[in-house]
């Protein structure tokens, strides 16, 4: 594939993106590297080179030139933010007019370009200063107004590469020597299985990747399954259980878990499967089905659930830049829906006695907090339980763990148990 090639496939991959898809879905499995750094760096920094594109653009793109446009802004990233050569970032990107079969554009690409590599355009909207959308400036800055501005510095950071050494096959300072071997630099995470590497590396290439001994997993994220720290031996829940980090960890600590996952995503469940071979942990059940109702259950109360509910993602806008292009306020009102639906949905399979832990991956009180006291107030029998920790910070009936530089991502987790007599 030529290098113009390649700046065609991330003008197409950011296209989509700008349509509503997904990163993920967006760029083709085993995209070369180049690829995913332009498509994902575009959409990191989406709205300072839009920025720089529109004011070079003497009248907005056609409807039926999007692609053009996207190439456009995947040229003004590799100007602004790439250790290209303007000369080539800029012939290369003129270049791949002629993949997306616009030759024509040749001529306005060349031009927008020069002018972008020659001159700077001092941003005053907040959306090209901060790179985000307004809504999410606005959202941010009324729950978190001490963490901003650098709030929007650190999700327009790259994220660290978390692993997450699976302790039923290796031990943690064993594995971290292999690290050590491998040449790979690496300093201890939150937890005593984590590994933050400092430099990313493919996962396939890991020492021991093959042979189970690691996960990648946000270390954030590996909180979760010593918060709910079940019983040995008892039933639980994993309600929302694909791609199934958490749901591996809560078996790599206590593999006498009887564990039921459940996803309504079949293809996500072919992954968590897959994943489960490689690690060496079994599931009592893999259930394809709708947790905001019962007709999965076979009546058999849980002793302990983990609801790690779908959300806006908010907390982890370094891994996935393309939520600042896709997603809209109003989508946040039907996720929140479905987050109340799910809470409900699975409360009465948990024991009398039990203990659910409700976790998202969002900063943003709408979908936490809001969340959590709203059922807590219309179930009687749901009693919070206090989350005593040195990490995040206090957040209504829960604990928020904002995103760091270099840490971890952004999450939100509550304790909630059944009152009664198992």
């Amino acid at each position: 594939m030529s290098p113009a090639d390649l700046r065609a496939k991330a003008a197409h991959a950011l296209d989509a993106v700008r349509r509503g898809r997904t990163l993920r879905d967006a760029i083709e499995p085993g995209a070369p590297s180049l690829v995913t750094e332009l498509a994902y760096g575009a959409c990191r920094r989406y709205f300072s080179i839009r920025s720089e594109v529109d004011a070079r653009l003497a009248r907005p793109m056609r409807k039926a030139d999007q692609d053009v446009y996207a190439l456009l802004m995947i040229g003004a990233y590799q100007l602004r933010h790439t250790a290209i050569p303007d000369h080539a970032a800029v012939s290369e990107t003129v270049a791949a007019a002629a993949a997306l079969r616009k030759p024509w554009a040749r001529a306005l690409l060349n031009a927008v370009l020069r002018r972008i590599a020659k001159t700077r355009v001092k941003h005053t909207a907040d959306q090209a200063r901060h790179d985000h959308p307004q809504w999410l400036i606005d959202a941010f800055q009324a729950a978190h107004p001490q963490a901003c501005p650098e709030l929007f510095d650190i999700n327009n950071s790259r994220a660290p590469m978390a692993l997450r050494v699976n302790t039923a096959r290796v031990d943690p300072h064993r594995y971290r020597g292999q690290l050590d071997t491998a040449g790979l630099p690496h300093r201890p995470g939150m937890t005593t299985d984590s590994v933050i590497l400092e430099q990313p590396v493919p996962a396939s290439e890991l020492p021991g990747y093959q042979r189970g001994w690691i996960a990648v997993q946000d270390e954030g994220a590996q909180l979760a399954a010593a918060l709910l720290n079940p019983r040995p031996a008892t039933a639980v829940l994993d309600a929302c259980a694909a791609p199934g980090g958490k749901a591996f960890h809560l078996l790599q600590r206590d593999p006498s878990l009887v564990l039921t996952a459940l996803d309504r995503d079949k293809t996500r469940l072919v992954h968590l499967n897959r994943e489960s071979r490689r690690l060496g942990h079994s599931f009592r059940r893999v259930i394809a089905g709708d947790a905001t109702g019962t007709a999965w259950w076979d009546g058999t109360p849980f002793d302990a659930i983990l609801l790690d509910v779908p959300c806006s993602g908010t907390g982890t806008l370094r891994r996935h830049p393309d939520i600042k292009v896709n997603r809209r306020p109003e989508g946040l009102a039907r996720t929140v829906e479905r987050q109340r639906a799910l809470l409900a949905g699975v409360w009465p399979t948990l024991s009398c006695g039990g203990t659910l832990l409700y976790c998202t991956c969002s900063i943003l009180p709408a979908e936490n907090q809001d969340v959590v006291t709203e059922f807590l107030e219309q179930t009687p029998d749901a009693v919070v339980r206090p989350i005593r920790t040195n990490w995040g910070q206090a957040a209504g009936p829960g604990r928020l763990l904002l995103p760091r530089k270099g840490g971890p991502d952004g999450f939100f987790f509550a304790l909630i148990s059944k009152a009664g007599t198992p």
